[in-house]
């Protein structure tokens, strides 16, 4: 009989019932699970790095680059017009359309994708493609023949020049388009509208969807000072004084300016190697930018389900799941979806329902209830880890600022589908800040795009 433990709720499922894991995959899972002086530890690189970003003499070896947006204004209730935006980070990309008025709010969009021809090819594809679907999107809302002001947000590393310039620093989240990165993108974008030559934008502000977020949530609540994507991707923006930002060029009579940190790039120096695993080494080795984003790819949705991919087929290997059966399905890279991960995490204490379907997809039908328990585990470890991770982080951002009450917006999938990973964030920012510090955790509605609207629409209110 395979020994066992019984491991109480509390990896991120709080029901009252208990899982059984097995002792020898609890210690398998060690590497996944973080301790409070580790974090600490990590918590004090991250900090070091932010504060070689944000000096001009360490900013050109920084890892964390911590890029100046020139976004200095947060909304104040008194915009007023009609405001489009493009918002691209990921395999798909979204157009809107939005209304501002007294007491008034309305908002259209269309998601459009990004075929993977266009991911891997020129720039110039990449560009007529968001052009056209820009083209197509104003005629089906009838403000084809309109002049408006456009938000563009561009979830890729850019340094900033302004609010209107910015460069690709490096291509993520599986894109490689030739001819973009070192060019300015916003350039890029008027170049394929004006290669059209059928309609007419302004492009009054370019922004990532951290900053997109942060502007979004600041909407509703005024105190959010902090913008957080943890999607197919993970960074994070904040509010920072402009006095410390070295690198602006800007007006230096606004106390502040919003922040890009671009953190996903953390650990790429060696700082995370202290909790590296060997499935965090082969999923970079396997990467398009093996010894890039080593913190993104231990967070964001890209990963995860390759996390547990990965240390499903070892214990398998090693005899500790599933009898030692593999099955070609499980074998196959990217086969375990992160949504997996969210689902299994959704069965209730007791019940293996999903965890049942999902390893059924995977051709593993023949797990027993000792496996499901198992796999669950692993699942908690490896989303746990990545909550902590996050938390670690943002801790350092709440300590930096020292306001005495702020809210962080949050957008992405993970934290947006994932059933624990708010309640994990919330529990261990508590355990990491500094006393008499309140915050809250505000998911971003309607995305990143409705900041990048409402960004253009604070740029035509100062102007």
């Amino acid at each position: 009989m395979r020994q066992t433990e019984q491991i109480l709720g509390g990896m991120g499922n709080i029901e009252d019932a208990e899982v059984t894991v097995s002792v020898p995959v609890r210690e398998r899972c060690k590497d996944l699970i973080l301790s409070d002086e580790t974090i600490a530890e990590l918590m004090r690189r991250i900090m070091k790095d932010v504060e070689k970003g944000l000096c001009k003499d360490t900013h050109k070896e920084a890892v964390v680059k911590c890029f100046i947006t020139y976004v200095q204004d947060l909304p104040n209730g008194t915009e007023r017009g009609e405001f489009l935006a493009l918002d691209l980070g990921g395999t798909n990309f979204r157009v809107l359309l939005i209304h501002l008025g007294q007491n008034h709010f309305d908002m259209q969009s269309k998601i459009y994708a990004i075929p993977q021809s266009i991911m891997v090819g020129t720039g110039e594809q990449l560009f007529d493609h968001i052009a056209e679907c820009l083209a197509n999107f104003m005629k089906e809302h009838d403000v084809y023949s309109h002049k408006l002001p456009l938000g563009f947000t561009f979830s890729f590393p850019l340094q900033q020049l302004g609010l209107t310039k910015g460069l690709l620093e490096t291509w993520t989240k599986g894109f490689k388009c030739s001819g973009v990165v070192g060019n300015d993108v916003v350039q890029l974008l008027k170049d394929a509208i004006r290669r059209r030559g059928d309609i007419e934008v302004s492009v009054v502000a370019l922004l990532n969807d951290t900053t997109g977020t942060l502007i979004n949530c600041s909407f509703a609540k005024r105190d959010c000072r902090i913008g957080l994507i943890v999607g197919t991707g993970c960074n994070v923006c904040y509010v920072e004084k402009t006095e410390n930002c070295e690198l602006f060029d800007g007006n230096t009579n606004k106390p502040d300016c919003i922040v890009n940190t671009e953190w996903g790039a953390f650990g790429s120096d060696g700082a995370l190697d202290i909790v590296i695993t060997e499935y965090d080494r082969e999923i970079d080795e396997n990467s398009i930018n093996p010894g890039k984003q080593l913190f993104e790819k231990m967070i964001s949705g890209m990963y995860m389900g390759e996390l547990v991919r990965l240390a499903l087929v070892r214990l398998t290997k090693d005899n500790l799941l599933f009898g030692g059966k593999l099955s070609d399905h499980l074998l196959k890279r990217g086969n375990f979806f992160t949504k997996y991960v969210s689902e299994i995490e959704s069965d209730k204490r007791g019940s293996f329902l999903n965890c049942r379907e999902v390893l059924g997809e995977l051709g593993l039908s023949h797990a027993t209830e000792q496996d499901c328990a198992n796999v669950r585990y692993i699942c908690e470890c490896v989303s746990r880890r990545a909550a902590h991770l996050v938390s670690a982080g943002i801790a350092v951002l709440i300590n930096k600022m020292k306001e005495p009450s702020l809210t962080v917006g949050v957008d992405g999938s993970v934290y947006r589908f994932h059933p624990h990973f708010h309640d994990l964030m919330v529990e261990k920012i508590k355990q990491l800040i500094l006393p008499g510090i309140k915050f809250d955790l505000m998911l971003s509605e309607d995305g990143s795009g409705r900041g990048a609207a409402l960004v253009a629409a604070v740029a035509c209110r100062e102007n």
